[in-house]
């Protein structure tokens, strides 16, 4: 650790000490406030903000930290810093007299989506972190489009199937079925157009994939384009720095919500034609070739008014599915069929959150009919989220007394005929492996069980007013 931040200024360990903080990570001197009760012998943990305490004390507390987990953990941050360090200096010095192409690049890197959906876990095995060039684009860079496919493995995470990638004259750069190398529990066939028939044989790894992209780019000079870039990114484990993503460029008008738009959509209202028809599965090389005639459409023509989004309607298999977010990380999958009233499976949606205290999930019904009555019969508060969607706040309470939530919403508006009434459910005990009971009761239930019933609802309206706001707010 001493070595990593040797040459760091204040800005940077505070920076890391606070990312310390949100996860309560201990050193060998434990956290950052049982640390300043040692060594700061005039205001103890009581002035905890990192910002005013001095660069010795800052890096004398992250050098307790010696484990290769929490290593890894810093290094990634000093990587993810390091980047947005010489993004924004690119950004600054561009302005005057940038190049179409380093406007699309300011435009995604300014896009207040991309810390969030651009911050990778970079410094776990297998991912491939590409150069951070601090050059000038040229005013005719190398640029590269790239589509993934994924599966669903039945360990809950994706795992790339195929990848296509064209370059400025859509020649194709790259076209190859991925071996998963996992056990596959859905291959969204739907979707990716594969079968595992398509897969067998196929010996090409993520790795093979990685070496092929890495000569790609160029030591990190090439421009990567992509249409939701970041979720291509992650199938690849590839980190990047010079992006361009079409869902981010482009101005629409359900930005207030901000929605994106989708490649089809886009397609539609800038290069006037369909990708896919409804229904189709994706063509991965179609769009890879269609990111990046919007970016050429984008560098040509400017398209600086709002795109005029064509409306379209939501596949059949989504609408057989609810979406489950905020999940607290300590309740398991399993433990959701607890919650939710139905016949469904549990499909693990990769984490988006920092730090992973929150996940979020499908909950994958049979038909839309079951998603809607499923839905209705769950016991929150009902309300729109920023999508516009029907979406109920759950709250429930474990053994200890504590209350969690999560939500669940819709994936479409549209809502079936005779629609059923809403009832109470209430949750099973289960034993734990340990033979300790877990239980997970609604609001109602453990006030009818408690003489502080009528406290504990009120704590549970409290509660939903704060998810309400913090839904509000991002």
């Amino acid at each position: 650790m001493e070595k990593m931040i040797a040459n760091v200024g204040k800005d940077v360990l505070a920076r890391l000490v606070k990312a310390a903080q949100q996860q309560g990570m201990e050193g060998s001197e434990g956290d950052w406030e049982v640390f300043l009760s040692k060594h700061d012998k005039l205001f103890g943990s009581r002035m905890r903000d990192p910002i005013k305490k001095s660069a010795v004390t800052l890096a004398r507390f992250l050098n307790t930290f010696s484990r290769e987990d929490d290593l890894k953990f810093f290094d990634n941050k000093m990587h993810w810093y390091s980047k947005q360090d010489i993004l924004r200096k690119f950004i600054e010095e561009s302005r005057e007299v940038e190049s179409p192409v380093q406007m699309l690049v300011r435009l995604t890197l300014e896009h207040p989506q991309y810390p969030l959906d651009y911050s990778f876990p970079s410094h776990e095995e297998g991912w491939l972190r590409m150069k951070l060039s601090t050059n000038q684009i040229k005013k005719f860079p190398k640029m590269l489009a790239v589509d993934c496919e994924m599966v669903l493995c039945e360990d809950g995470t994706e795992a790339l199937v195929r990848v296509c990638a064209v370059g400025r004259n859509l020649q194709v750069k790259l076209n190859e079925l991925v071996n998963p190398n996992k056990a596959v529990a859905d291959y969204r066939s739907e979707i990716t157009g594969l079968s595992a028939e398509d897969l067998d044989g196929v010996t090409c790894s993520l790795a093979n994939v990685q070496e092929s992209m890495k000569k790609l780019l160029r030591d990190g000079k090439t421009i990567l384009i992509g249409h939701g870039l970041n979720n291509d990114l992650k199938a690849l484990k590839l980190d990047h720095g010079r992006v361009i993503d079409t869902s981010l460029i482009f101005k629409h008008g359900d930005e207030a919500n901000f929605r994106r738009p989708s490649l089809n959509n886009l397609c539609k209202a800038v290069l006037g034609y369909e990708v896919r028809k409804e229904g189709a599965p994706h063509n991965c090389l179609d769009d890879a070739a269609a990111a990046m005639k919007l970016v050429l459409a984008k560098i040509e023509s400017g398209f600086d008014n709002a795109i005029p989004l064509v409306h379209e309607g939501v596949p059949e298999i989504k609408k057989s599915k609810l979406l489950l977010h905020r999940i607290p990380v300590n309740v398991p999958g399993e433990e959701l069929h607890k919650i939710i009233p139905g016949d469904f499976t549990i499909e693990i949606r990769p984490n988006k959150m920092a730090g992973g205290k929150k996940y979020s999930a499908f909950a994958n019904f049979k038909n839309q009919e079951e998603a809607n009555q499923a839905f209705e019969n769950i016991d929150g508060y009902r309300e729109k989220d920023s999508y516009g969607l029907p979406q109920k706040c759950v709250s429930f309470q474990y053994d200890s007394g504590s209350i969690d939530s999560f939500c669940v919403r819709k994936m479409t508006s549209e809502d079936f005929l005779g629609q059923v009434s809403s009832r109470k459910r209430s949750f099973q005990v289960e034993e734990t492996t340990t033979g300790e009971s877990k239980k997970l009761k609604s609001c109602q239930e453990a006030g009818e069980q408690t003489k502080a019933g009528s406290n504990l609802c009120d704590g549970h309206l409290k509660e939903i007013e704060r998810l309400k706001q913090a839904l509000r707010q991002g």
